[in-house]
């Protein structure tokens, strides 16, 4: 069972993605501060992490950073996964390392079709 960790800071969020991917055999993680997350992902060792930009004190850009730069987490595909549609802030979500950006609100279709074709195209 493919492992997935969501680092969020709004609760309601993780609980909805955990219910969508869940029902789709996913083992889903939330960790809703940037620090709990960076923790998450060095312990679990999800193969996907799904990370939102806007958090309090450490931001998802911080965080992305963090992951890429510790040795255990650096493969670690990540999607962005956040309400910012700028085009500018998708650009760099993709130059700084995510393997792609989903905006919010998105539907449970798109959800599942995103994180299914990372799976397909890192074959994992």
């Amino acid at each position: 069972m493919k492992k997935i960790l969501i680092i969020d800071d709004d609760e309601d969020i993780i609980s909805l993605i955990k219910i969508i991917l869940e029902n789709e055999s996913y083992s889903v993680i939330g960790a809703s501060s940037g620090e709990e997350g960076i923790k998450t992902a060095i312990k679990q060792k999800p193969e996907l992490i799904l990370l939102d930009i806007m958090m309090p004190i450490m931001d998802g850009w911080e965080i992305l950073k963090m992951l890429r730069t510790e040795e255990s987490t650096r493969k670690i595909p990540v999607a962005m996964l956040t309400c910012k549609t700028d085009v500018k802030d998708k650009l760099t979500g993709l130059q700084e390392g995510a393997i792609d950006y989903i905006t919010k609100p998105f539907s449970p279709e798109e959800l599942i079709e995103r994180v299914d074709k990372i799976f397909k195209i890192l074959h994992i």
